[in-house]
């Protein structure tokens, strides 16, 4: 029984040895191993390896992906033009000497954000006040990126890392130029709105000037027509007419009374003092009466 409990015991002493020299470093990771304070070993390839116990030699691990730096704070940067402006930024970056690293920083990656952020923010505000406002905000933001990631290329290798990229997230400006920015814009907008306003309204004169004018010719020439066409008309009654009475003399006569009675007894109240045997009652007296 006895035997069995030691072999046991051995046993578990051998399993708690070996975890302690054995470990696992995964293919994301870099292991780093310590030998009484001191880097031994950087370790980049994955897999099972080996090291000896505590307290000869210990392990940490580096995480070796692509890494982001946020802008801790808001600090403005000033432009050529001595305007105020927020950017907001960040840097990928990734370790690529882990010994480098570690003497700088620590494992501790804050460590580095410490430090690195201060250099960025120069970086940003060297390249920022080469440039106006429009430059920074349009016309020259991915060179501004680009020069600040060759800027920290080489501070980057003092750090243990590499600048993978360099983004300018957000650029405004501080909030007590803000306001007057917006009044201008909303100044810029309505002036233009009110040249647009006044270019419609002249365009609209002008239309409807035009339009007046071809409604007065088309009306002319309408009144032009229509009075051509009467004319035409009439010529062409005269000479019906004088036609049909050259056929009957005597009928035309007594038609020429009798539209000279209409005209002249238009009204009831119409009263008329004309001697009765005068020429202009010869047809109501009949061709007895003379």
């Amino acid at each position: 029984m006895n035997k069995i409990i030691t072999i046991a015991f051995i046993a578990i002493a051998a399993l708690m040895a070996a975890s302690s020299m054995l470990f696992v470093v995964d293919q994301r990771q870099v292991g780093v191993v310590y030998a009484l304070g001191e880097i031994k070993e950087v370790i980049a390839e994955p897999g099972l390896k080996f090291k000896l116990p505590p307290p000869f030699q210990n392990v940490v691990f580096l995480d070796k992906r692509v890494q982001t730096l946020d802008s801790p704070d808001t600090r403005p940067i000033f432009t050529a033009e001595k305007k105020s402006l927020i950017i907001d930024w960040l840097v990928k970056w990734r370790i690529t000497e882990p010994r480098q690293f570690i003497r700088n920083n620590g494992v501790d990656y804050r460590n580095l954000e410490n430090r690195l952020s201060p250099v960025v923010q120069a970086a940003f505000n060297e390249e920022v006040t080469k440039r106006d406002v429009q430059g920074v905000l349009s016309k020259e933001r991915d060179k501004v990126m680009n020069d600040v990631r060759t800027r920290l290329a080489e501070d980057a290798k003092s750090f243990g890392i590499e600048i993978v990229d360099v983004r300018i997230k957000r650029v405004d400006f501080v909030a007590d130029i803000t306001e007057s920015v917006y009044r201008r814009m909303e100044s810029e907008r309505k002036r233009v709105a009110n040249e647009l306003r006044s270019q419609g309204a002249a365009e609209g004169e002008k239309i409807r000037a035009d339009a007046d004018r071809q409604r007065e010719v088309i009306i002319a020439e309408a009144y032009r027509d229509a009075q051509k066409i009467k004319g035409e008309g009439d010529a062409k009654a005269s000479g019906l007419y004088a036609e049909a009475f050259g056929k009957d003399p005597q009928f035309a006569q007594f038609y020429r009374s009798l539209e000279a009675y209409r005209g002249s007894f238009r009204g009831k109240s119409d009263v008329m003092v004309v001697d009765p045997s005068s020429d202009f009652f010869r047809a109501m007296r009949g061709s007895g009466n003379k």
